[in-house]
This record gives structure tokens, sequence and C-alpha cells, in this order.
């Protein structure tokens, strides 16, 4: 403040049309301003004591290398879906003189890119902040300026979220974060729960920016992020939790500002102005950091932590992770935590190169901040697994799928329930074949026993060919096509042709004869020539041959039965000799 108040010549600071008063601060400035003029003098000595041309001069070379990075950065505004669309915020930008562009780098003209990691920020060149905030797309909550860290740690959240999981927020530091966070959950059923939140009387400001920013879905806890349960009733449904912790802040280009702006913490200052971190605090911060991340991996329901930080320090970033994975309890029943590649699409071989070790890092440059990002997921409990039918019931319930119909089955399943309803009719035809066949039998029975009522005397079949006559009669039921050779070629073993139903004839005077069997010889059977370079020679020597052939009879109740020539048999002397002599086979 001192620094910014001897900036404007310590004239009174004139607040913007969107910047409410605070009253802290608006006392502080008043004090300032009260003694100003002992203020000039006493950084005036302070100047001559130390040589410098200004107190800007007076602070380390780090921060004010910083600084000029700083004042070069582009700047980077996340666009505001709940209230206005992508296609309009352009045609708003181009009305207002700004040209779309692939990069702003060494650009000075009104242009703004479109981010290559995040689809809904936008990047401006960093001399046109002043004539940006004074447009309505800022005023009107629909353009927020915002570090890309904090869009990238949002956006990595969204990559693992369902239509209805839930998202733990810790340590958020800005609540436009939290804002972009609702946006990008805007069209799903999640909410946005919010810890750390102490003082009670900052509910109606928050509650009215996020009104005015077009979020409903955030819900504030006020309990710290170390004292919530993860048996908490209210956080059932998270899925995903963001944990945002404080670091050194060294690795974005303005530090004072980002601590004073994320943590609302000045004890960083001290060492800020010396040059960098002492020892000691860095430890601390690492050991505050590596409790929260193991706290957020006892949340049984949760299935992915997404830890990100603004520091270029190891021991805030990788040590952290590492040693987390390295202590988790083998002993608990549910999955473990395990490291995953980055859900961000990776733009230069730099990026590559740099999540080889499956962290996502950006180092500080001319273009943007210091980032680093860690997704540990672990393998959802197989209990807890919901089929897509579920999910497509549940999303139309709430709404979700306007206009499309669920009701319908697939043709894979009316297949199948065809298949089963095929099925079950054959077997209810089966089992009538067989009973009607145990009628017959009944009634031949009764018959040779009572002389009188029939004509012929008949012997009963035993039990034996009861089934031998189910069997004949099923595969009777099959088309007479399935005796001719494509099909007996296609087995390799003794086939045998199917074998037909009972013969006997039933004639005008009531008397039932069995009639006599006929043989029937197939033509011999060729395997089809496996390409036209075959020669006649080539072919094989042997032929197969198939006949029906009916037994002798045995006695008046006797049913013939076919045999089969099978391979390698040699056929009876009686058959005519020109069918083995013909030169060539049948076609």
């Amino acid at each position: 403040m001192l620094y910014d108040f001897q900036d404007r010549k310590f004239q009174t600071r004139v607040l913007p049309d969107n910047e409410e008063s605070i009253s802290e601060v608006q006392e502080v400035e008043n004090l300032l301003n009260s003694f100003k003029t002992k203020l000039a003098a006493a950084l005036a000595r302070c100047r001559i004591k130390h040589d410098a041309l200004s107190i800007y001069h007076i602070l380390p070379e780090m921060v004010r290398k910083q600084e000029l990075r700083a004042s070069m950065l582009p700047l980077y505004a996340w666009i505001n879906t709940c209230k206005i669309s992508a296609e309009e915020v352009y045609s708003n930008l181009k009305k207002k003189g700004f040209t779309r562009v692939k990069s702003v780098l060494h650009v000075d003209d009104k242009v703004f890119a479109v981010d290559q990691h995040c689809h809904d920020v936008l990047i401006f060149p960093s001399h046109f902040k002043k004539d940006l905030i004074n447009i309505d797309l800022f005023k009107d909550y629909k353009l927020i300026f915002q570090d890309k860290s904090r869009s990238l740690a949002v956006h990595s959240v969204r990559a693992l979220l369902n239509v209805d999981d839930d998202v733990l927020m810790v340590n958020t530091g800005s609540w436009y974060t939290v804002a972009h966070m609702s946006v990008l959950t805007n069209n799903n059923t999640s909410k946005i729960f919010v810890c750390g939140v102490q003082s009670q009387y900052k509910d109606p400001d928050l509650k009215k920016l996020f009104s005015k920013m077009g979020c409903k879905n955030i819900e504030i806890l006020h309990e710290t992020f170390a004292n919530i349960e993860s048996k908490d009733h209210r956080l059932q449904k998270v899925k995903v939790i963001l944990l945002l912790p404080r670091c050194s802040g060294l690795g974005v280009s303005n530090p004072v500002e980002f601590i004073l702006s994320e943590h609302e913490d000045t004890d960083l200052l001290k060492d800020l102005s010396q040059g960098g971190t002492s020892e000691d605090k860095l430890q601390a911060l690492a050991q505050q950091q590596y409790e929260q991340l193991v706290h957020a991996m006892k949340f049984t329901k949760a299935q992915a932590v997404v830890y990100c930080t603004c520091s270029v320090y190891p021991e805030e970033n990788e040590i952290v992770v590492k040693k987390a994975l390295d202590c988790q309890d083998q002993g608990n029943k549910t999955q473990p935590y395990r490291l995953s590649p980055p859900v961000l699409p990776l733009c230069s071989l730099k990026e590559i190169h740099l999540s080889t070790d499956k962290f996502f890092r950006m180092e500080p440059s001319e273009i943007t901040n210091g980032c680093f990002l860690s997704i540990l997921t672990r393998e959802r409990d197989p209990s807890e697994t919901v089929s897509v039918k579920d999910v497509l019931a549940r999303a139309a319930a709430k709404g979700l799928l306007d206009g499309i119909e669920l009701g319908k089955s697939s043709k894979r399943e009316k297949k199948k329930k065809k298949a089963k309803t095929l099925t079950k009719a054959s077997t209810t035809d089966s089992n009538g074949i067989q009973m009607k066949i145990a009628e017959f039998l009944s009634r031949e029975t009764k018959a040779s026993a009572n002389p009188s009522e029939t004509l012929m005397t008949k012997t009963p079949l035993p039990q034996k060919n009861v089934t031998q006559a189910s069997s004949q009669t099923r595969r009777s039921s099959k088309p007479a096509t399935s005796l001719l050779a494509p099909t007996l070629l296609k087995s390799t073993g003794h086939s045998r042709p199917c074998e037909p139903s009972t013969n006997l004839r039933s004639r005008p005077g009531g008397k039932v004869v069995p009639l006599k069997p006929v043989e029937i010889i197939l033509p011999p059977v060729m395997l089809p020539l496996a390409s036209p370079q075959v020669t006649r020679s080539q072919l094989p020597a042997h032929h197969f041959y198939y006949r029906w052939i009916g037994a002798k009879t045995s006695g008046p109740g006797y049913f013939p039965t076919p045999s089969v020539l099978r391979r390698g048999d040699k056929p009876k002397e009686n058959l005519p000799s020109s069918l083995f002599k013909h030169p060539q086979p049948w076609l």
C-alpha cells in the first residue's frame, strides 16, 4: 500500500465502479493520507541512504524482475457462460475493435486469443487492462480476470466429473475460482462445497457476488478442512477434491499481489522483502500441505484429488505428493490412490518433457506464471459401479434427456429376447412331440393286449426305443437339404445323416403295415479345388459314398433303421457296378 501510495503521488485512491469499499482497508488509507508529508520525507531519507532513485529500487532484485515480468505478462480472463456465450463475447469484442489472433505475444494492437489449455479463457495484451475494465463485459461479470493457474485447476477437476458428482474446494483464496468451478458445472447437477469460510458475516456478501455472476450450485461450509470428517453426510456425493494449499507463491510474477489476494495472509511478505522464502518457513508450508493432502485422501467416497500450487519449489510440489502416496494405509478396504497423467492437453514439446513423470508443470515465462498440477485417482469400488441403463434413467429423471425416448430397446436386446422365445418354443414343441410318441406307444400296447380292437398284432417298443424315437422325430423336423453333400463335407469325423422317422403307413382299410426298406445311393462327394492350378492328377484317389440302407426285418413289430456306409468300408456286391466305375464324380 505504501508503494502504491507513493506511485500515485500521495493522492487519494479512486475506487473503480465494480469494486466495493472495505472498511479496514479504507481506515488504513485514511491514516496514510493524514501522514503523507511525514511519509514522503521518510521515504526520501531512505532512498538517499540506499542510493536508490525511488522506492522501487529499494526492493530486492528478484522482486524487481518479477515486477517487470508482471507488467509485461498477458492478461487472462475466463468467460462466464452462465450469462453469455463464447460467440457473443467474440462478437462484442469485435465491435470494440478487438481482433482474434493465435498469439498476443509482442502484439501492440487491440487483439485477443483463445487459450490452448482452457477453451473458455481469453488472452489480452497487458497494456489494455484499463481499457478492458471499463467495458460492459467486465462490469457485468461476463468476463473475469484471473491467473491462468486457477483456470487450469478447475478445468482439471471438470475433466474428472460425472453428471451428478459433487466437488469439495479447499483453500480457494479468490472467490472467482469458486465461481469458475460453478460455471463449468452449471449444466450438471453437481454441488460445489467450499470450506474454510470462518467468518459468517461474509455470507451475505458472497451470496450477493455469486448471484451477480449467476452461480447457483455453491454451498459454503464454515468448518475448516481439518475439522471436516470424511463421513459427513453432506459430502457423500463428493467425488473430486480440489486442494489449493497455501504456498510460497514464488512461481507467479507478482507474489505480493498473489499472497494478498489468494490467502489473505501477510506473514510471507517479510520473506519476500528479503528476496526469498526462508528454509524454516518453506518446511512449515510443506508440512501443512502434506497434512491437508493426507486428510483429503481419507474421504472414502472421493475418487480423485487435484493438487495445485503456484510454487517452483519441489518441497511444496513433487515431494509432498510422493510422500503422501507412500504413506497410504495399506490395510484400508478402499482402493489406494495412484498418480495419473495430466488431464489437460499438452500443447508443446516442452510441456511433454516436463510431464514425463505424470506431473503437469508450467515454468514462469513471459506468457504465463508458474504452475504445478498433480492428479491422484483411484479405481471405483466395484459395488458402486452403475450400468449405462441406470445412468440414462437417472439423467432422464432429472430432465437432462428431453426429447429422447429410452423405452425402446436396442437391436441386440431384441435379438436376445427373440432367441430366448424361440428356444422356449422349441423346448415346448419337443415336449409335445415326446408326449404324442408316448401316447402312440401306449395305444399300441393296448392294441396288442386286445386283438379284437386291431387287425394287426404289434409288439410294444421298449423304453430305450422311446428316447430313440423322440430324437428321430426331432431330427426329422430339420429340412431335407441338410442331408446333402455340403453339410456332410463340413464334418471331419464320422458323420451320420439324419435318420428318418418311423416308417409306418396307414391304408384306407385301417390296417397299419410297415414299409419296405429302400436303398438310396448318393453320388460320390469330392472336395472343392483349393486353387485353379490344381491338376486332376492331384485329386484324391478315394471317394466318399453315402447311402441309406435298411436292415432286415426281424419281426412284425420291427421298425427299420438306416445305416451309413462309412469311410473305408467296401461296398457290397449287390450294388450296381456302374456306380463305382464312373470315370468322373457326379456334379
